[in-house]
């Protein structure tokens, strides 16, 4: 969160705007920093809806990784940030219709409506099995989110192994537009 404060979480950092709340251009350039420090690839964020349940953070986070990830490889644009460096790909994780299975009952149970994409949407699809305990270890890192009756994390962690594995074994992925190639920064074509 980058020192800000969750937008469900007053406790997370307090005193310190929402996430969803900050200047554009200032959540644009810590993320910029960080795209350039750390130089990768493939940059992953939430989809436009928010994942599911149509977090405000997770929209803000999409939103800013959109504009930071061209930023990023922009000398002109945060120069303060380093050395320009463009990602080759931008994915957002989604939700597809198809993918929603258990996940539907499971959040309308507790009257949360559920946000998913069109199938089409989703461009790669990820088996995650094999890494699920490291999955599940990371999710309930986030401790707030495991109690109570409507974080998904508590209602996840309330469920038999084999249902929650089911739930949280597949991912999928919207694979964005990036800008055209651009001689001294490699290839960016989708």
């Amino acid at each position: 969160m980058l020192g800000f404060r969750d937008a469900r979480a007053e406790a997370s950092a307090p005193g310190r705007p929402r996430w969803c709340d900050t200047n554009l251009d200032e959540a644009i350039g810590h993320v910029v920093a960080h795209i350039r420090q750390f130089r990768p690839d493939i940059v992953i964020t939430h989809d436009a809806v928010g994942q599911l349940t149509g977090h405000p953070d997770h929209r803000r986070t999409h939103q800013v990784a959109l504009l930071a990830v061209e930023a990023a490889g922009l000398a002109h644009l945060h120069p303060e940030a380093g050395e320009p460096w463009q990602p080759g790909a931008l994915y957002a994780a989604t939700h597809p219709h198809s993918g929603i299975g258990d996940l539907g009952p499971l959040l309308s149970g507790v009257g949360k409506s559920l946000l998913s994409v069109p199938d089409a949407y989703a461009t790669a699809t990820v088996d995650v099995t094999r890494w699920l305990d490291r999955k599940w270890a990371a999710i309930t890192c986030h401790r707030s989110q495991l109690q109570g009756e409507r974080p998904l994390p508590a209602l996840l962690g309330r469920l038999d192994e084999e249902l929650r594995s089911r739930i949280l074994g597949t991912e999928y992925f919207t694979r964005l537009c990036m800008t055209p190639d651009v001689p001294g920064l490699g290839h960016l074509a989708p």
